[in-house]
C-alpha cells in the first residue's frame, strides 16, 4: 500500500530521522553526507534561496519525517530545475518518493512557475528509474561518465525530464 506525503519544513524533532537517513549506506552511495551540524542544515534548508527549495517529506497519518526532496539549480529565465530526493531506508518501495516527487514537481511549476524538470540519477540505481516514470518523468536518455557519486566513482546517468504541459500520472 503506498503511503500519502506532504511537503512541509523541516522541525528539530526531525533530527534523529535524519540522522538515520544521512548515516544509510545506501544514502551514502549516491549522495554526499550533506549534514554534521543538524540545527544548521535545518536552518539553510527551511530558508530555501534564489536558485533552490527543499522540504521534508512527512507522512500524511502522523507528520513523522519520512525523507527529502529538493528542486535545486532553479533557472528562472529558462523556466527549469533539477530535482532530487531521498528515503528513510525503512520506508523505501511504499511510494514515498513518487508521491514526494509528483508534489514537489506540482509546486514547482505553479508556484516557480517552471516549465521543466529534470531528473539525474546513476544508472546503477533503478529504484530511482521506477520512481521517476511512476511521478510522470520521461525517459530523455544516458549520459555517460556523468557525475561523481557519494561513493567517489563517476556513474553513467539517465535523465528523465517531466513538462509542465505533461499530463499528471495516474495513480
Amino acid at each position: 500500500m503506498a503511503t500519502t506525503v506532504h511537503l512541509r519544513l523541516y522541525e528539530p524533532t526531525d533530527d534523529p530521522a535524519l540522522r538515520l537517513l544521512f548515516d544509510d549506506p545506501l544514502t551514502l552511495q549516491w549522495n554526499p553526507d550533506p549534514a554534521t551540524d543538524l540545527g544548521g542544515w535545518r536552518t539553510r534548508q527551511n530558508a530555501g534561496g534564489d536558485d533552490f527549495a527543499t522540504w521534508a517529506v512527512a507522512s500524511d497519518e502522523d507528520n513523522r519525517l519520512l525523507g527529502t526532496i529538493s528542486v535545486f539549480h532553479v533557472d528562472v529565465d529558462q523556466g527549469m530545475a533539477e530535482v532530487g530526493y531521498r528515503v528513510l531506508p525503512a520506508e523505501r518501495g511504499r511510494g514515498v518518493a513518487t508521491g514526494a516527487l509528483t508534489a514537489a514537481a506540482a509546486r514547482a511549476f505553479e508556484e516557480l512557475g517552471l516549465r521543466r524538470l529534470q531528473l539525474f540519477h546513476a544508472v546503477e540505481n533503478p529504484g530511482s528509474c521506477v520512481v521517476a516514470e511512476r511521478a510522470g518523468f520521461r525517459h530523455e536518455g544516458t549520459l555517460r561518465q556523468s557525475y561523481r557519486y557519494g561513493d567517489g566513482r563517476v556513474h553513467d546517468e539517465h535523465l528523465h525530464a517531466r513538462l509542465a504541459s505533461d499530463s499528471p500520472p495516474g495513480p
